[in-house]
């Protein structure tokens, strides 16, 4: 099904003809690694575990198979669902959202829509609640099969974000954060809370009630408790939780009570994992530490998914948040993922599982080719904003895409596809055919952080004659950095090579290989400079004027 859909996706509207003809893309290729070289020895593993994009990870077990799923926000498709046997190595085996029916991004900015998800398993059912913020706010969808087709969503009453189902025999209660039950005491006061669902019904049931009021300590003003868990473990439920926002103040904390609906108390050494109190200028940092969920092995240890970042100077980064694993210790009934002081490390002992291996490599340095085979694009693509219908087909071996609307219009869907960048240090590379018939139509590499953040490096025409040419867009605002003649028809390799902070862009045409542009400046590509909470996308795009 998932596949299926595959070939609808990334259409705003339906298909315009245009003066030009479609832009034909042969082969796409990835090559990167990580900044910092760490290598993973024997019975050890490697930091991150999903390399790029893949922000806010939630992680359930079904006997002796795990399944993982990220926030998207407006991203399609979305919801990205892996499979491990070891916690180490991930399958991606669908996306949740792959329908355009199940929800409207349309109007949305990158950085809305679909957050925090969680999945869990109950009586032979998945089921994965969210959030779709400045939508119509959190819900359930459930499927059999993990890798699809999830159902449509099953609305829920309250407001807030960062839903998660704590399943306790065959009932079901929903945890979250939403405002306090007192008027905000300061920017960033929330609160977490926990009502009953009726799983059978599709509704939520009985009371609500507050277990967390601002953080393990109000006095102290704390900000966006947030990502909440539930778990019981020797009479005790544990509920852990994001403290001090998505950037460099990012924690996990722990309370626990011995009632489901409380009083919590807080653990005395909380933070349970944060970096913040590191030293910001040490050499190749993981930043940002939190949002974590805990996950019991079949053998009875403890493990915890999160995410971080790895900036590659100051607090910039292109590639955004990333799904990290660390071990769980217990110290005296209390949960600890790393002791206060401790840097996230780069390798680690893996666990006690039977190794597996992943179809595509998500750590460390690695390189892959797409040659567009079949007739379909691989789970892996994605666009932004979800579809009325397909706009371009996959044939011949070759990707081909008409003109369309321009990124950054938020009533459309750009002619965009694009796979994430996954390292500071990155070579990426595509050949486009392309004529443009009108001065402004272009054809080829989008680097897409934001809807105003942006570049594009390819094919298009100026003063009526075919150039290649560099855009960037910061902010919204467009430059035209450098622009190069080229022969009209011919095939056009382009290649952007990314390190850290800049990138550099070469091309091949009849005439012979060149460099258009090197040493650019790409911090615009940050989270830093274009803020929100998604990472940089790389593809294949096409525009009208």
């Amino acid at each position: 099904m998932m596949l299926r859909i595959l070939g609808l996706m990334l259409a705003g509207a339906s298909v315009t003809a245009t003066a030009s003809e479609p832009a034909r893309f042969g082969r796409f290729t990835y090559e990167g690694r990580s900044e910092e070289r760490s290598a993973a020895g024997p019975g050890e593993y490697r930091n991150p575990i999903l390399s790029g994009y893949y922000p806010d990870p939630s992680v359930t077990r079904v006997g002796e198979d795990y399944y993982l799923v990220n926030s998207s926000f407006a991203h399609f498709p979305g919801l990205p669902v892996f499979h491990s046997k070891d916690l180490v190595h991930w399958t991606q085996i669908g996306n949740a959202i792959d329908r355009p029916g199940q929800l409207d991004f349309i109007g949305r900015k990158t950085s809305e829509a679909v957050f925090a998800p969680d999945i869990s398993f109950h009586d032979g059912v998945f089921y994965i609640v969210n959030t779709c913020v400045a939508c119509k706010g959190n819900f359930v969808i459930t499927a059999k099969d993990p890798a699809g087709p999830w159902s449509d969503p099953i609305w829920l009453p309250f407001e807030g974000i960062d839903p998660s189902i704590y399943w306790e025999g065959d009932k079901a209660y929903i945890v979250n954060n939403r405002a306090p039950d007192e008027p905000p005491r300061y920017d960033g006061h929330r609160a977490i809370w926990v009502q009953e669902y009726d799983w059978r019904a599709g509704k939520m049931v009985g009371e609500s009630t507050q277990l967390v009021n601002g953080g393990v300590d109000i006095s102290k003003k704390p900000v966006w408790i947030e990502g909440p868990h539930i778990f019981r473990k020797d009479g005790w439920y544990y509920l852990t939780a994001a403290e001090g926002g998505t950037s460099v103040n990012h924690s996990q904390v722990a309370l626990r009570s011995r009632a489901l609906r409380g009083p919590y108390v807080p653990f005395a050494g909380n933070p349970i994992l944060t970096q913040r109190d590191l030293d910001p200028a040490r050499a190749h940092p993981i930043t940002s530490a939190g949002h974590a969920e805990l996950v019991q092995t079949q053998n009875g240890d403890w493990w915890a998914t999160f995410l971080a970042v790895r900036p590659y100077e100051g607090d910039y980064y292109n590639i955004g948040r990333e799904t990290f694993l660390l071990p769980v210790t217990w110290k005296d009934g209390w949960p600890i993922i790393l002791p206060k002081g401790q840097a996230v490390p780069f390798t680690a002992k893996a666990p006690s599982l039977p190794a597996s291996t992943a179809k595509l490599p998500t750590a460390g340095d690695f390189a892959y080719t797409d040659e567009f085979a079949g007739d379909r694009l691989a789970m892996q693509w994605i666009g932004i904003r979800n579809p009325e219908q397909a706009f371009y087909r996959v044939a011949g071996g070759d990707l081909i895409l008409p003109p369309g609307p321009r990124i950054g219009d938020l009533a459309s869907v750009p002619a965009f596809v694009a796979r994430r960048q996954q390292h500071h240090v990155a070579t990426v590379s595509t050949t486009v055919r392309f004529s443009p018939d009108a001065d402004g139509e272009r054809a080829g590499l989008a680097a897409v952080q934001s809807d105003e953040n942006y570049l594009v490096f390819g094919i298009t025409r100026i003063a009526g004659k075919p150039v290649v040419a560099l855009y960037t867009a910061d902010k919204g605002r467009e430059t035209l950095v450098a622009s190069a003649p080229i022969a009209a028809g011919g095939p056009v390799t382009l290649t952007i090579r990314a390190t850290g902070g800049t990138m550099a862009f070469d091309y091949r045409s009849t005439a012979g290989s060149r460099t258009l542009a090197s040493n650019v400046d790409a911090r615009f590509l940050s989270t830093k400079s274009a803020g929100g909470f998604v990472g940089t996308l790389i593809g294949p795009y096409a525009a009208r004027r």
